[in-house]
């Protein structure tokens, strides 16, 4: 026994390290050989995907070479249906002047169109083109089948505007189902959120989202590997070796794989020869790869959670993990993300909250200042009260889209200039306005202020009277000024929160505006002692005030209020053939004594 034992240890156990060397080595060569074909087919697809992307960048770029002019719509829309024609994988063009309008919309499957447009200053895309010059959208699926994306280019000067395409990325499956690994190897391209992009079986793309948890976690297990071939299972469920690589600018996922039994099928034969020697270290490879992926899916899960929880906007949400170790440390700052994401929300709200209702600048210093300047306090004010004349017997014939277009003209007018004097505007209530000056952040000389905002108000509205008038409807504009004290503070409910002021010189203003004709001014006494040195007043006679026990003399403002240099553009309508035709139809309605 002694002698077979020795005999069995002498020459068995060389044989079997032989092989199991013999095996290794070969199964490391053949490994080695495969990542490296995965990876060039996988950096030839991307490098191709760049291609297709820069190639649709280049050919966007030439349609914003050269200003915006004015009359040339046509040409620009000419310009969109010869890159139509050239580019098959552009569905669609949207085209942005400087200002942020679309002037030119061309489609192949919509109406084309052009002049003013939508305003899409707001949008991503011009949003991004106008921070990187190039900006390239999610994938969205339109119809819930084909895959869609959109890329933005602006110009190399601002006064080019920007160019916003829709691509159908159906048109990158003849790049994916070229690459082609051994027999049945094959590539696929998914993006950020796992959904698919390409791949050779052209029905899976055009299933919109089908599987899209399958590929999320085929691209979640073989990014780990950093640009090395994992094996894994691939999204038919079927044991693969993958291999992943980014393509660049637009940020997707291209995975070759080729399944297992293909990919080692040289080596399955030392591999079976060494299995005998190989299964304990398998089988206690898998026990304890077993036994860790147990420990870790339940902090993983609970990850998995809170970053959606965080995406729904609860950012109160926390994880608590006690592993002692990188995933305890992730949960930390996990937490400590969703803290400052919460307090970053409330802040961002309440600026936007209180830019409804003050200057843009205003609501900045009240929000990093002093947030106690919102509450209720007893402040010296200055209010300011404007109505249109006429504007009623000129709604009750206009058509509905005349009348919100003559408001809209006036808001904005109104608007910009309470913007520019940095005042605080309370509410529009119809064709009244209300604004104060010296609350809720002090200024210095509130009166002289208050006056010249007026003045501006004054001339901003009579510069759009005059556009009105000249066809034919009369509607003018008067102002009153007081100053007193007065309660400032926000009012309201937990829904709906409105900064305002209440006090006799809120009801003192609204009256001197209501006694205020066309193109007129009328200031309170106090108003007057602070600006008569500076502005020239005229007195308008006592005025019997509904609420004062004896009559108040009152003063109007002596000069004139025509148009404004600086104000140009803004107090020219945003595109007249509406209101136009509006006043067409109701210049044979009103006469002079109805509309005034």
């Amino acid at each position: 026994m002694k002698y077979f034992v020795t005999l069995f240890v002498a020459v068995v156990m060389p044989l079997m390290l032989g092989s199991a060397t013999e095996a290794w080595f070969a199964f490391r060569d053949n490994r080695f050989d495969l990542n490296e074909l995965l990876q060039v087919e996988a950096r030839s697809a991307a490098a191709r995907i760049q291609a297709f992307t820069d190639g649709i960048r280049d050919q966007l770029g030439w349609v914003v070479q050269f200003p915006w002019t004015q009359g040339e719509d046509d040409r620009r829309r000419i310009d969109g249906l010869r890159l139509l024609q050239q580019v098959p994988a552009i569905v669609s063009l949207s085209m942005v002047d400087p200002t942020g309008t679309e002037r030119v919309f061309v489609s192949r499957v919509s109406m084309n169109r052009t002049g003013r447009g939508a305003d899409m200053s707001a949008d991503p895309a011009v949003v991004g083109a106008r921070a990187n010059r190039v900006w390239y959208g999610p994938v969205h699926y339109q119809r819930d089948s084909e895959p869609y994306m959109r890329i933005a280019v602006a110009g190399n000067r601002a006064a080019a505007g920007i160019v916003v395409a829709d691509i159908n990325l159906k048109l990158i499956w003849d790049i994916i189902a070229a690459i082609k690994i051994g027999d049945t190897g094959h590539a696929l391209v998914v993006d950020d959120s796992g959904r698919l992009i390409a791949h050779p079986d052209i029905s899976l793309v055009l299933r919109s989202g089908a599987g899209a948890g399958d590929f999320d976690r085929l691209k979640a297990v073989v990014s780990e590997a950093n640009g090395s071939a994992v094996a894994t299972t691939g999204e038919d469920g079927k044991p693969v070796v993958a291999l992943s690589v980014r393509a660049p600018n637009v940020g997707w996922t291209v995975i070759v794989q080729q399944p297992v039994l293909e990919a080692f099928e040289s080596i399955r034969a030392a591999l079976w020869r060494s299995l005998i020697l190989i299964g304990l270290g398998i089988v206690f490879a898998a026990g304890l790869a077993y036994w860790r992926a147990c420990r870790m899916l339940g902090p993983i899960r609970q990850l998995e959670d809170g970053v959606e929880r965080i995406g729904m906007g609860q950012f109160d949400h926390r994880i608590a993990i006690h592993s002692r170790d990188e995933l305890e440390q992730l949960a930390v700052r996990f937490n400590q993300m969703a803290e400052e994401l919460g307090v970053s929300q409330q802040k961002s709200e309440r600026i936007s909250r209180l830019k409804q209702f003050l200057a843009p600048q205003v609501a900045e210093l009240v929000e990093n200042s002093d947030r106690g300047l919102l509450d209720g306090q007893r402040r010296e004010v200055v209010a300011i009260f404007g109505d249109l004349r006429g504007f009623t017997a000129f709604s009750a014939r206009a058509e509905p889209d005349v009348v919100i277009a003559v408001l809209r003209e006036y808001y904005e007018a109104i608007g910009a200039v309470t913007a520019r004097h940095a005042a605080t505007l309370i509410r529009f209530a119809g064709d009244g306005v209300m604004v104060l000056v010296n609350a809720p952040v002090a200024c210095e000389n509130p009166a002289q202020r208050g006056i010249r905002l007026a003045i501006d108000m004054q001339a901003a509205v009579q510069s759009l009277a005059n556009y009105w008038k000249a066809r034919g409807c009369a509607i003018g504009f008067g102002v009153g000024i007081a100053m007193g004290p007065a309660t400032v503070g926000t009012l309201g409910w937990h829904g709906r929160l409105d900064y305002t002021a209440i006090g006799n010189v809120v009801n003192l203003a609204s009256r001197l505006c209501d006694l205020a004709a066309d193109a007129q001014i009328l200031v309170d006494p106090v108003v007057t002692g602070h600006v008569k040195d500076s502005v020239a007043l005229a007195p308008a006679g006592e005025r019997v005030i509904k609420g004062y026990d004896r009559a108040l003399e009152v003063f109007a403002v002596v000069r004139g209020v025509g148009p404004l240099q600086h104000l140009g553009s803004q107090l020219q309508p945003a595109d007249g053939r509406p209101v136009e035709a509006g006043f067409g139809r109701l210049a044979a309605e009103l006469s002079p004594t109805d509309a005034g």
